[in-house]
């Protein structure tokens, strides 16, 4: 069953027209859905907030690390 699959699919690609490698980037490159720019603009800006909060929550973690370490070893 799996052989008459792959070989009907190689049956097809030998029909199939050949494309040259730039048409087929250019068909995919005009699939792409681009967002606009306020989307973009808000997007951006949620992920450099989000970041901001993280490394400020690791930093706090750090410290508070630090502070118990020194606290046991003293």
């Amino acid at each position: 069953m799996a052989e008459a699959t792959s070989k009907a699919k190689a049956e097809s690609t030998k029909d199939a027209p050949k494309k040259s490698w730039t048409k087929g980037l250019k068909t995919e490159w005009d699939k792409i859905v681009w967002t606009d720019k306020k989307t973009l603009g808000k997007q951006t800006a949620a992920v450099v907030v989000i970041s901001a909060i993280v490394c400020g929550l690791i930093t706090l973690a750090d410290s508070v690390g630090l502070q118990l370490i020194e606290l046991i070893i003293k």
